[in-house]
């Protein structure tokens, strides 16, 4: 097999679809992009461990090199649904265009994968001290089930970490934690005529949402992080359904909400607060409330400003490390004993939305810092 360009690898990874969502209708797996990745590796001498998951789904770990140490380079190999109609192309067709390349997952973040395999081609084995590793894996879109199954395998095990999220290669060693809620309010239906045949849950509904609203801006007023932009957590409210006729008493609402948490907050403590400003809210009412989480919690994540990697990707950047409000695999990847930074190019703020593109500009700084990265500690370890 001829070794492919860059470009190449980066048209077949956004041409092999691999949605990842909570709805079962738009979930694909992601095992042909695994296989993609892991003939790619293996031919560039790479050992390629698969970690099987549920749903024709995988985690790929490939390693080149021997001994203790080594350095991550992370990627996740899912993307979000996109919008049919919205695209001025095709979406699964890597296009160029004013200086971008356009795909979905073209920025977030299948592009990353093809630059560290290109990245490492600039390396023998020979010139390995400590081992390279390119993780691949899947569902970091809606739930991080991938990441979750590592640390439940103890594996890979590295010292340190890049995960190639869009940063616009400035360095970022904290970010906030997410959570994605849900309240269900529970009501009586009846006749539109008279409020007295039934209890409206979208009228509780709205005393609910003014309720987390105070709540909202008491957290903003008392929880701050000037690492952060913005410096505050959040709350918002993203997705709100009920009723089924206008002439009937809504019975039941639910509100969907997302929560992005500092450094340090307690999850718990925050969902017990709101349980409580919820049912004072709807206290009267004949109308019930039912939380529940839509996914699992992400946690935040913070590296140490101090730590060798946070150094390393600053001098070669150019730029101070940060802390971001989008969530990462970092978390994990810490868990499993990495000191980690989320560094990767292209901009967080077309990811998730049509036209997705990843800037060409960005591309030969990302692997000469990558490559920069891999020198520092796998090969001149003692520096």
């Amino acid at each position: 097999m001829a070794k492919l360009s860059l470009r190449q690898m980066i048209d077949r990874l956004v041409a092999t679809p691999s949605v990842s969502a909570l709805d079962p209708k738009l979930d694909m797996p992601n095992r042909p992009i695994i296989d993609l990745l892991a003939e790619w590796l293996e031919h560039e001498g790479f050992a390629v461990e698969l970690l099987e998951l549920p749903g024709n789904k995988a985690n790929l770990i490939a390693t080149r090199g021997r001994g203790p140490g080594g350095l991550v380079l992370s990627g996740h190999t899912d993307t979000v649904p996109f919008d049919e109609g919205k695209w001025s192309g095709d979406p699964f067709r890597v296009r160029e265009k004013d200086g971008a390349l356009y795909g979905l997952g073209v920025c977030d973040m299948k592009s990353f994968l093809a630059l560290a395999i290109e990245a490492a081609r600039a390396f023998d084995d020979a010139d390995l001290k400590e081992p390279l590793i390119v993780l691949a894996t899947a569902d970091e879109e809606c739930g991080m089930d991938g990441a979750r199954a590592l640390v439940e395998a103890g594996k890979p095990r590295a010292r340190r970490a890049i995960i190639g999220e869009p940063t616009g290669l400035t360095p970022v060693r904290m970010h906030k934690g997410c959570a994605m809620e849900r309240l269900e309010l529970t009501g009586r239906s009846g006749h539109s005529s008279d409020r007295r045949y039934g209890a409206s849950a979208l009228d509780a509904m709205v005393d609910a949402i003014g309720a987390m609203r105070e709540l909202r801006s008491e957290l903003a007023r008392d929880h701050v992080n000037e690492g952060f932009e913005p410096p505050t957590p959040t709350m918002s409210f993203g997705r709100i359904e009920g009723g089924d006729s206008p002439n009937r008493i809504c019975a039941r609402c639910t509100l969907d909400y997302d929560m992005r948490l500092l450094p340090g907050m307690d999850l718990d403590a925050l969902r017990g607060e709101i349980h409580r400003r919820v049912a004072r809210a709807i206290d009267g009412s004949g109308v019930s409330a039912a939380h529940s989480a839509l996914t699992t919690f992400a946690p935040a994540f913070e590296t140490p400003a101090t730590a060798e990697i946070v150094r390393a990707v600053e001098g070669l950047t150019g730029h101070a490390a940060i802390g971001v409000s989008f969530g990462t695999e970092a978390p994990y990847l810490t868990a499993l004993g990495m000191d980690t930074v989320v560094l990767g190019p292209g901009d967080i703020s077309v990811a998730h939305q049509p036209d997705e593109h990843l800037p060409l500009a960005h591309v030969d700084p990302a692997i000469a810092t990558l490559r920069g990265v891999i020198e520092r500690f796998c090969v001149r370890t003692e520096a």
